[in-house]
């Protein structure tokens, strides 16, 4: 490829084709394209905004080159939580959510970087609450097998795709590396993803990827990117599968301005502290996040149905949940 001549393409509007941006991407993770040319490409891609096309292609390079890990041994769904967001603005609650599905039964893999660039990364956070990060794929293998709870940074899932997200900080803006990376599977179908949605731009090409592929994910507007509903208002939340989407929660538009955990401190051990309460019910976990446990419960094979999901979240958080 004249790569060169891709950025100024791509800078003009020129968009990709699936199977192009497939290979294009693939260069980028086995580093075979030049530092420069790289990051022109992947400001360009993110200037022009990256297309339903090139985020299929995107996907499919990662995902094959993605290491593989077994579900473990049980009927349900692994709920896996990409988490590339690191809130600045608010708590970053991916480990609530990770905790509470737990606390239900429900496996849950973990996937991020170890840095929280402006933010704190959820590594930072599972820490303060004893869950450490897998230095290997036998590590994180046993890990999941044995409590069902792992956090595997992306650099022992997705190496490649850990160097492209590594360049975060000096570009200076989020682009495809991030796009792809909360769109891998580290079980292969095997699982249900928690997709956190990061800007407005990307509801229709995520979309797009996840009904061309018939994977099965939950999609909603994340909390700054993070897999966790907004304590402060409830987003749109659906359901793809096999091609078909499902809405199972339309957005609340009111805001909850008193939302519980909205002022704790943005610091990894405060934050940690609010988990735990709320894990030991002296603080209310928030309505949204229930209606997000309810629908991986759902997802992930819990219970038959919706309404059957939504009980058994109300049920296993009462006394917890807010007004």
């Amino acid at each position: 490829m004249h790569y060169a001549q891709l950025v100024r393409e791509i800078v003009c509007g020129s968009g990709l084709g699936a199977a192009d941006a497939r290979h294009l991407f693939g260069a980028m993770l086995d580093g075979g394209v030049p530092e420069l040319e790289l990051g022109g490409l992947l400001v360009a891609l993110r200037m022009k905004g990256e297309s339903p096309a090139e985020v299929a292609g995107f996907h499919a390079a990662a995902a094959e080159r993605t290491h593989r890990l077994a579900p473990p041994d049980t009927d349900l769904r692994t709920v896996v939580l990409p988490s590339y967001g690191s809130p600045a603005a608010q708590p970053n609650l991916t480990a609530l959510v990770a905790l509470l599905l737990h606390r239900l039964s429900v496996p849950v893999l973990v996937h991020g970087t170890l840095e929280g660039h402006a933010g704190i990364g959820t590594a930072y956070v599972l820490r303060e609450l004893g869950v450490l990060p897998c230095a290997t794929l036998a590590q994180a293998q046993s890990a999941l097998d044995r409590d069902r709870l792992v956090f595997v940074p992306t650099a022992v899932v997705a190496p490649g795709l850990a160097s492209l997200l590594a360049l975060r900080a000096r570009l200076g803006v989020c682009g495809a590396a991030q796009l792809a990376a909360r769109l891998i599977d580290p079980l292969a179908g095997a699982s249900l993803r928690v997709v956190g949605i990061a800007s407005p731009a990307e509801p229709g090409t995520v979309r797009e990827a996840l009904m061309a592929t018939g994977e099965r994910a939950i999609v909603f507007r994340g909390a700054e990117g993070e897999p966790f509903a907004d304590p402060r208002q409830r987003p749109r939340i659906e359901l793809f599968d096999d091609g078909r989407a499902q809405v199972l929660f339309e957005q609340e538009l009111a805001a909850m301005d008193a939302a519980p955990g909205a002022s704790v401190a943005r610091d990894a051990r405060t934050t940690a502290g609010y988990i735990r309460r709320v894990l030991d019910g002296s603080s209310p976990i928030p309505l949204p996040i229930v209606n997000q446990i309810a629908c991986c419960l759902f997802g992930a094979g819990v219970t038959a149905d919706l309404a059957g999901a939504k009980a058994r979240a109300a049920m296993q958080t009462l006394g917890l949940a807010s007004a």
